[in-house]
């Protein structure tokens, strides 16, 4: 009994510990008793916020962080092209940079909102899977939610990525 006791206290930490080196130091990984480890999941069902400080970046989009408003013509056909996965691409550098500039990482992060416009079948696995090979070198899958909608700030624009994140005090 005492040996079977030891191996769960064992394994117990050993959960622990990949929890939290999934995450930040503010952040613990949060998941049903029990859930099925065979199913891919490509984010977290909830993340508990421990400590620090909420950092809410600015809807981002493929048009560089900083551009004019109202948008200039040339910027929005040099940056919003028809390529979702390039707009996502483009969107999550600028927000790397902004997490950068605010002394965060991607393991930081708590949810991802992505608001994609012409949806298309497929559409939320694509735009899924660019935006996770951003967290996968941090082992880290933040909350998301991937909804289309009906329009964004200009007609070729195909996504927009905000994202809420959790840094030290």
């Amino acid at each position: 009994m005492k040996a079977a006791t030891l191996m769960l206290f064992v394994y117990l930490c050993i959960v622990a510990s990949l929890a939290r080196a999934q995450s930040g130091n503010n952040l613990e990984i949060i998941h049903h008793p029990n859930y099925d480890k065979s199913v891919f999941m490509p984010f977290s069902p909830a993340i508990k916020v421990k400590s620090g400080k909420l950092l809410w970046l600015a809807g981002g989009t493929a048009l560089p962080v900083y551009h004019d408003h109202p948008h200039k013509r040339d910027e929005v056909v040099k940056y919003l092209t028809n390529d979702l996965e390039g707009q996502v691409r483009q969107t999550m550098d600028g927000i790397m940079q902004t997490l950068k500039a605010a002394g965060a990482s991607p393991k930081d992060v708590v949810h991802v909102f992505i608001f994609r416009t012409r949806p298309r079948t497929g559409d939320i696995g694509r735009s899924s899977a660019v935006v996770n090979s951003y967290f996968a070198p941090f082992n880290h899958k933040p909350t998301t939610t991937n909804m289309a909608v009906l329009e964004l700030g200009e007609p070729e624009q195909l996504v927009e990525i905000q994202v809420v994140a959790v840094v030290d005090n």
